[in-house]
């Protein structure tokens, strides 16, 4: 049985803005090494279509940005939403039971399988067994919440420094369902 994680940057007050705050190099490798781990991602359609970014070959990239790309596409990745028509490279779309097509591949998987997006996170908080906040020193007073739903009951279980400013929180979800 596959593992569902939240894992997603966050501001010191608890918002999301990809374009406001970036990873150290430091930092950067360990998310290539995370994805490179990974069984899959579930991405709601905004969250895919930022990450779709990764698909494009850039000139600009450097080792590290290229490294990333290769484990991004190598990973499978679901994408739930009612807009698209089609998804990219080793994607596939989640029709509209999303709760029930996680229960399935949390059944049918093993391994790890990221979750992305907060609002889509936050409406399967009960499925989601870990969550990894990584915190940064950044106070962006308005945006888009971490949490967008109520917030589940949630258990710290381990804490790291990662690069020169961010944190890891680790918390289990005790209430998490198969």
């Amino acid at each position: 049985m596959a593992k569902l994680v939240f894992a997603l940057n966050q501001s010191l007050d608890g918002y999301v803005d990809h374009d406001r705050f970036a990873p150290d190099p430091v930092l950067f490798r360990h998310f290539i090494d995370d994805v490179a781990s990974l069984t899959g991602a579930i991405y709601g359609r905004r969250m895919y279509e930022v990450m779709r970014y990764w698909d494009d070959d850039r000139p600009e990239w450097g080792e590290e940005e290229w490294a990333y790309a290769r484990a991004w596409r190598a990973m499978r990745k679901w994408v739930v939403s009612t807009t698209l028509d089609s998804v990219g490279p080793n994607a596939e779309l989640v029709g509209t039971d999303v709760a029930s097509e996680i229960r399935r591949l949390k059944a049918s998987q093993y391994g790890t399988i990221e979750i992305a997006g907060p609002e889509l996170a936050g409406s399967m908080a009960g499925l989601i067994d870990e969550y990894r906040l990584y915190v940064h020193p950044v106070v962006l007073g308005s945006g888009k919440p971490l949490f967008t739903g109520p917030r589940p009951p949630l258990e710290l279980v381990a804490h790291e420094r990662i690069g020169a400013h961010a944190i890891r929180l680790t918390y289990v979800s005790p209430d998490a369902a198969a």
